[in-house]
């Protein structure tokens, strides 16, 4: 699978109604909800491959929008955009499976790294891997992350959530999910030799 990268979600007015507005119809015409799959299934997919593998994104993908149809009526229909929602729900969803996603990174950061003819560049790792390709050594780093470090780092980096958008994904504080994501970032900027590999967007915003 591809990454698409930060800064490529459709505009609300492009794409038509607002999130909220789907949900709201949804509510008495349940079909409605098709649209909110259509528009973010591709997007959960990718981020539950990448920290639970291929094979394991299809369930949790499916699982994260029957959980949301679910929930529906209990959605806050003054927030326009759903996706912090979706990603809070996967996340969840992950933590049931926390000792399946460390045994992978575990085991990714002990396969050989393919010869590369341009120089890694750690600051752009996490957005540039595949839902296999996660780097030896990033994945040796997120493998020692505490699962809530995890969480708001990959929210960030893989989910493409700004800091609020986090906080709502995961129910805390604003303050809370940049204090986990310094932490987070310290950590991996030692463990990664001083690179931050959740620095791709400011990067790439300038580029």
């Amino acid at each position: 699978m591809t990454v698409e990268p930060p800064g490529a979600r459709t505009c609300e007015k492009d794409r038509g109604d607002s999130d909220a507005r789907v949900i709201a119809r949804s509510r008495d015409e349940p079909e409605q909800f098709a649209a909110l799959f259509d528009r973010y299934a591709g997007a959960v997919h990718r981020y539950a491959a990448r920290r639970l593998g291929p094979e394991a994104a299809e369930d949790l993908m499916a699982e994260t929008f029957t959980t949301a149809f679910q929930r529906r009526h209990t959605y806050d229909l003054t927030r326009a955009d759903a996706r912090p929602w979706l990603f809070g729900i996967a996340t969840n969803l992950v933590s049931r499976h926390r000792r399946a996603e460390s045994r992978r990174f575990k085991a990714l950061a002990r396969v050989p790294e393919p010869v590369e003819h341009e120089d890694p560049v750690a600051d752009r790792a996490v957005a540039r891997a595949g839902a296999t390709g996660v780097r030896r050594d990033l994945a040796a780093a997120l493998a020692g992350l505490s699962a809530r470090h995890r969480d708001v780092v990959l929210l960030v980096a893989w989910a493409d959530l700004d800091y609020e958008e986090a906080a709502r994904a995961l129910g805390v504080p604003v303050g809370t999910v940049r204090s986990r994501l310094h932490r987070a970032r310290s950590k991996l900027r030692e463990a990664l030799g001083g690179s931050d590999p959740t620095a791709f967007r400011e990067a790439d915003a300038h580029a």
